[in-house]
C-alpha cells in the first residue's frame, strides 16, 4: 500500500505517518519526490491499518499496489530511476555499453583490454575475478588477484569496474575493488547473497536466471531494494528453452515489458543470450532498439586463447564496430 501525502504535508506529519506503520509491525519505505513524498508500507495485508492512516494530517490518500514487487513497481516509483557512475547516467538518455573479457586471466590480457574498449566508446570495464563455472575442472577465477588487476586497470584508464560476487562473505572484499557489484544468473535467487548487497553501497547489476520469470527477476531485486539499496540495474541475458542452436534464446520481449513494469534500468547482455560472436552484434543492435537502457559485452584480445567464453567474445576492432552502430539506432529511437 501507498501513503500517498499532501503537497504541504510537513516533516513532522509525514514523521507521524512513518511511528505509526512502524508501530503496526510493517516496514517503510519513503519515496520524496519533487512534488509531494509518497510512502509504501510494506509487510503482510498491510490495509488493516489503511483507516488509521487515510485520516490523519498531511495524508492526501493512500492506493493499494498490486503488484508483488513493491519498490521495483512503476506504481510505486513513476518515474526512470537515473543514477550517476563516474561521470555518466545510468537509466537516461545515454546508452552505457559495459565491455571487458569475461574473465580476469592474467594482468597483461585484462590491461590491454581496457585502453581498446575505451577508445571504442566503453563506460565500464566489466571482467570476472571469480567465476562460477557448470565444471568444478574449469577455470575458475584469481580471485582477489584479479580483482587487484582490475583496480590497476581502473585506475590507468579510468573506467570504473563491474564484477561479480558470488557469496554474503564476499561482499565486503568485492566492494572495496569494484565500481558495480554483478549478481549472475545462477545467484539470482541466492537470497542471503540479494540481502548483503542490498546493505552495501554499491549499485547492483542483477542478471536474470536461465529460466526466471520476469516476475521473478523484479522480486530478487526487491530483495535488494528493500535493503534501502535503489541503484539496482537489470540485466536480461538470455534464457533457457528447448532452442539449442544459440547457448540461450534471448528474450528481446523482456526489455520493453520491464520498462513498462519498473523504473529500473534494463540493459541486455547479447553475449551470454546468444553465445556465437558472430551473433552479438546484431541481437545488441535489436535490444537497444527494443530500449534497452545499456549492453554488456564480452570481449577479448584473442578470443581463441580465452579461457572462458572465448567463443561469444568480441575482438576489439568488431567491438569497436559495434560501438559504431549503436550510436547510429540510440541516435534514432531518441538515445544518446
Amino acid at each position: 500500500m501507498m501513503v500517498v501525502m499532501n503537497v504541504e504535508a510537513t516533516k513532522d506529519q509525514i514523521d507521524a505517518v512513518i511511528t505509526r506503520v512502524e508501530a503496526n509491525n510493517f516496514n517503510v519505505i519513503l519515496n520524496q519526490g519533487e512534488e509531494r513524498t509518497v510512502i509504501a508500507v510494506v509487510g503482510t495485508n498491510p490495509s488493516v491499518i489503511r483507516e488509521q492512516l487515510m485520516y490523519m494530517p498531511g495524508v492526501d490518500h493512500t492506493v493499494p499496489i498490486s503488484r508483488p514487487y513493491k519498490v521495483a513497481s512503476r506504481e510505486f516509483i513513476p518515474a526512470n530511476t537515473i543514477f550517476p557512475l563516474d561521470g555518466f547516467m545510468i537509466g537516461g538518455d545515454e546508452v552505457v555499453i559495459i565491455a571487458g573479457p569475461c574473465a580476469v586471466e592474467n594482468r597483461s590480457q585484462v590491461l590491454e583490454s581496457p585502453y581498446a574498449v575505451k577508445e571504442a566508446g566503453a563506460h565500464a570495464l566489466r571482467g570476472g575475478a571469480y567465476k562460477p563455472r557448470s565444471s568444478p575442472y574449469s577455470f575458475q577465477g584469481l580471485g582477489e588477484e584479479g580483482l587487484e588487476i582490475l583496480a590497476e586497470a581502473r585506475e590507468l584508464t579510468g573506467l570504473p569496474i563491474v564484477t561479480e560476487v558470488m557469496a554474503p562473505e564476499l561482499v565486503p572484499l568485492v566492494a572495496r575493488y569494484a565500481d558495480v557489484l554483478q549478481i549472475g544468473a545462477r545467484n539470482m535467487q541466492n537470497f542471503a547473497l540479494l540481502h548483503a548487497v542490498g546493505e552495501c553501497d554499491k549499485p547492483v547489476l542483477l542478471k536474470r536466471g536461465n529460466s526466471a520469470l520476469i516476475e521473478e527477476l523484479l522480486m530478487a531485486a526487491e530483495y535488494i531494494l528493500s535493503h534501502g539499496n535503489r541503484r539496482v540495474i537489470l540485466c536480461e541475458r538470455g534464457i533457457r528453452t528447448f532452442e539449442t542452436t544459440t547457448r540461450n534464446t534471448t528474450d528481446i520481449n523482456a526489455i520493453p515489458v520491464l520498462k513498462s513494469l519498473t523504473h529500473l534500468p534494463v540493459i541486455l547482455d547479447p553475449s551470454h543470450s546468444t553465445g556465437h560472436a558472430d551473433l552479438v552484434i546484431p541481437i545488441a543492435r535489436a535490444g537497444i532498439a527494443a530500449g534497452a537502457d545499456g549492453l554488456i559485452i564480452e570481449v577479448h584480445p584473442n578470443p581463441k586463447e580465452a579461457m572462458s567464453d572465448g567463443g561469444q567474445s568480441l575482438t576489439p576492432e568488431k567491438f569497436a564496430t559495434l560501438v559504431k552502430q549503436i550510436k547510429a539506432i540510440a541516435r534514432d529511437v531518441g538515445r544518446k
